[in-house]
C-alpha cells in the first residue's frame, strides 16, 4: 500500500466533514483545524482524564476548535499558556486568578486572549504539565497531522529547548470521529499524541511515542526563524 501525503490526508480529511455536514464556524475549514460539531463534548471528555486532571499548567493551542479546552483550563483553576498565532509575538499566560470567571469564555479566544493575558519571556514561561493540540488527522497510534504550517511541533520543539516541558509530559487532543485515519507518514520534527478525545470517546494511543530532542535547526528555513523573535533569540 502507498502511504498517502499529508497533504492528501488533510485534503480527504476536510473534504470529509464538510460533505457529512459535521464542519463548524469558522468556515471554510479547509487550511485550519477544523471545528466540528459536538467539540464541547470531546472537550468535556479530555477534561476528565487523569492527565488533565493532575496538571496544574496546561498549553493549549489557540484555534476554535478547542476553545472549550481553554475555558477548561480556566474554569478548573489551572493556568492557561497559548501561543500566539504564528509564535509572533510568542506565548501568553492566562492566570484564572486575574479573570473574572464570567469572563473566561472571552479570555479563551484569540481575539481576546491579549486583553486578559500576559505576554511573557520564554525564559519565564512555567514548567508545562500538559499539552492540548488541535488536529487535522490522528491515528490511533498517537500520529498527529496538523494544519501544515509546522507551528505546533516547532512550539513544541521551543518548549524543550526552553527547559520547560519533559519529553514525558502528555500530550492531547480532541477530534471527531471523522478525524481518525488508519495511517500516516511521520517528519522527524513531528510528536507523537498519547491521547485522543472525540465527542463519543476517549482513546489512549498504541504506537511507539515519538518526540524530538529540540529544534532541528537544519530544516528550518531562515525566513522563519528571522520571523519569530523566539527562534531569533534560540538560534545558534
Amino acid at each position: 500500500m502507498i502511504l498517502e501525503t499529508k497533504q492528501e490526508i488533510r485534503e480527504k480529511i476536510w473534504r470529509k466533514l464538510t460533505e457529512e455536514g459535521v464542519d463548524r464556524f469558522p468556515r471554510p475549514i479547509k487550511g485550519r483545524i477544523p471545528n466540528f460539531k459536538n467539540s464541547k463534548k470531546a472537550a468535556k471528555l479530555m477534561t476528565e482524564t487523569k492527565e488533565f486532571r493532575e496538571s496544574d499548567i496546561v498549553k493549549v493551542n489557540p484555534d476554535y476548535p478547542q476553545i472549550n479546552v481553554r475555558k477548561s483550563v480556566l474554569d478548573s483553576g489551572k493556568t492557561l499558556i497559548m501561543p500566539t498565532p504564528r509564535l509572533r509575538e510568542g506565548f501568553l499566560v492566562l492566570d484564572p486568578n486575574k479573570i473574572s470567571p464570567s469572563n473566561y469564555r472571552k479570555a479563551s479566544t484569540i481575539k481576546h486572549s491579549f486583553s486578559y493575558g500576559e505576554k511573557i519571556l520564554p525564559e519565564d514561561i512555567p514548567h508545562i504539565d500538559m499539552i492540548v493540540c488541535g488536529s487535522v488527522a490522528v491515528t490511533v497510534e498517537g500520529i498527529r497531522i496538523g494544519k501544515g504550517g509546522g507551528y505546533s511541533d516547532l512550539e513544541y520543539a521551543i518548549l524543550v529547548e526552553l527547559g520547560k516541558i519533559d519529553k514525558s509530559l502528555p500530550i492531547a487532543t480532541t477530534i471527531h470521529e471523522l478525524q481518525i485515519v488508519e495511517d500516516a507518514p511521520v517528519s522527524e520534527h513531528d510528536f507523537t499524541v498519547d491521547i485522543i478525545t472525540t465527542p463519543e470517546r476517549k482513546i489512549y494511543t498504541k504506537g511507539v511515542r515519538s518526540r524530538p530532542d529540540g529544534i532541528i535547526w537544519e530544516i528550518l528555513p531562515s525566513e522563519k526563524i528571522e520571523q519569530i523573535p523566539i527562534l531569533r533569540k534560540l538560534s545558534p
